[in-house]
């Protein structure tokens, strides 16, 4: 009888250390790349227009409508008086700032015409809709 020797063989093993260092690159370039938007928290539905245009203006006053009639300026629930007096201050102190209009597709037009109304009052014509 003869005896085979074997080498001893270590056992495989998956080194995951390249597999962590390429996951934490990956991460910090989307996190890097990633785009934050302003995004409101107001349920709207926008209706789509196909011709719309990317948006070009960087500041602007943005005032909604929801599908119940209620207005908000830049975000913040007011009344019709009160925004009418702060379209009012912000023309007076800048008349060329543009206004974007975001109405819920199922607002009445009366609540859009009041609100270019109101911005043609106070000397604001830069007047857009936006759309989705």
């Amino acid at each position: 009888m003869s005896l085979v020797i074997r080498p001893h063989r270590r056992k495989p093993e998956i080194n995951i250390v390249p597999l962590v260092d390429v996951l934490i690159v990956l991460i910090f370039f989307f996190l890097v790349s990633m785009q934050f938007r302003n995004l409101t928290t107001l349920n709207l539905v926008l209706p789509k227009i196909e011709t719309a245009g990317k948006n070009k203006q960087v500041e602007q006053i943005e005032i909604a409508v929801d599908a119940e009639g209620l207005f908000f300026y830049s975000g913040t629930q007011v009344s019709k008086e009160a925004l009418k007096a702060a379209v009012q201050i912000q023309a007076g102190i800048d008349n060329e700032i543009p206004v974007l209009v975001m109405a819920d597709e199922e607002t009445y037009l009366k609540s859009v015409t009041f609100i270019m109304d109101v911005c043609r009052e106070a000397g604001l014509e830069k007047i857009r809709l936006q759309s989705r």
